[in-house]
């Protein structure tokens, strides 16, 4: 038996992700309707497929420059100028990665110090604080609440911010809530960043699903493209999730220390993918309009559904999942979680494991057909027949 010693400390100290325990259940039952999978229902466009399909048979195998393509950077330095009126230099200011979780992990590596704080604002995606922990640092919990619709407030985060604090770690739209800050917020909150000097990871990875209000980017937000580390990609917008590709705008001298990381570790992201990608900014936007427009569909209907059969139920601003209160039900969310998969075969991740501020919730993805959605909601209304 291997000794427990030989595994790092750190990563033993971790615990595994709460999202797989209830896939790995339901991937054993029959009959199971998933509202749990955080990713497009969509496949990925033709056009994009046959690009990284006709780069293969072009014979472009071989490595990119570790940054990305210098074609496919500079694609995305005009869709981030002409989307969100932000301007970045191809050269030294954009990084191609391998999904947007690499490039969170490598701004989190390039930045924090031993036991330098950073405020991860929680309801969260599960793996913002064990990264913050892998990269020698502190995360430190902004707990948002589900009266304000998770939205956080400058009082929650000038609360938090302590002498040790380097830099805050937010998701808009949010997963799994939804919830999307509009400009007005955004610049309440860049004051009290400003002020104390921190810096701001920015996860936009869902900024082309927004239904209601155009999207504002952080680094759009006054000066903020000064202090913010943006992170994107083509997972959500262009059902690109398993050809992991995503990229990160940074100013130039955070952006070289995580192109060192990322020289290291990846050498660059996958070429086919990049040649895909390419396609995906040029030509792809109308699949954008769809995905998007079916989304909005789905998600009134669900919320709506929802708040009918007694699961209150906020309208979530952006991305796809729906997060409801089960608290008049008077289970935990692990709880209710397991028991409407045993019970009715539905399958929901239990708000507590994006942390505690999502203990009485749960997340539903509406990133599933309607006719599934549909099946769902009967389901779930029947179990809420007896747990009310």
């Amino acid at each position: 038996m291997i000794n427990e010693n030989y595994v790092s400390k750190t990563v033993a100290s971790l615990p595994p992700s709460g999202i797989r325990k209830f896939f790995d259940l339901a991937a054993n039952m029959e009959g199971v309707v998933s509202l749990g999978v955080g990713e497009p229902d969509f496949v990925t466009s033709w056009s994009v497929r046959e690009a990284a399909i006709h780069s293969l048979e072009e014979g472009r195998t071989s490595y990119t420059a570790n940054a990305g393509l210098l074609e496919l950077r500079k694609e995305i330095a005009g869709y981030m100028e002409q989307a969100f009126n932000v301007s970045y230099q191809p050269e030294h200011q954009i990084l191609v990665t391998v999904g947007a979780s690499e490039g969170i992990d490598l701004a989190l590596r390039s930045i924090i110090n031993p036991g330098e704080e950073v405020l991860v604002v929680s309801p969260c995606f599960v793996s913002y604080a064990p990264l913050v922990t892998m990269a020698g640092g502190v995360p430190k919990i902004i707990h948002t609440t589900g009266e304000n619709q998770f939205k956080l407030t400058p009082a929650e985060l000038e609360d938090a911010i302590t002498p040790n604090t380097k830099a805050m770690i937010i998701c808009s739209p949010n997963n799994p809530t939804g919830t999307q800050l509009n400009k007005e917020e955004l610049i309440k909150i860049t004051e009290i960043i400003k002020k104390n000097d921190l810096l701001v990871i920015a996860d936009e990875i869902y900024a082309e699903l927004a239904y209601d209000e155009s999207f504002t980017s952080f680094a759009s937000v006054g000066d903020m493209i000064n202090r913010t580390i943006l992170i994107n990609g083509f997972s959500k917008s262009f059902a690109m999730t398993g050809w992991r590709l995503g990229f990160v705008c940074a100013p130039r001298e955070i952006l070289e220390a995580m192109l060192k990381l990322h020289q290291y570790t990846m050498m660059c992201a996958p070429t086919m993918a990049q040649y895909g990608a390419l396609e995906a900014l040029k030509h792809g936007w109308d699949d954008v309009e769809d995905m998007r427009s079916s989304y909005r569909q789905r998600r009134n209907y669900i919320v709506k559904s929802f708040n009918e059969i007694g699961l209150a139920c906020h309208n979530p601003g952006g991305a796809f999942y729906a997060f409801p209160s089960i608290a008049k039900t008077g289970l935990s969310s692990q709880s209710f979680a397991e028991k409407l998969l045993l019970e009715e075969r539905v399958a929901v991740v239990p708000g507590d494991v994006f942390g505690e501020s999502g203990e009485g919730y749960i997340r539903c993805s509406y990133a599933s057909s309607m006719a599934q959605l549909q099946e769902a909601v009967k389901r779930i209304a029947r179990f809420m027949k007896n747990y009310q």
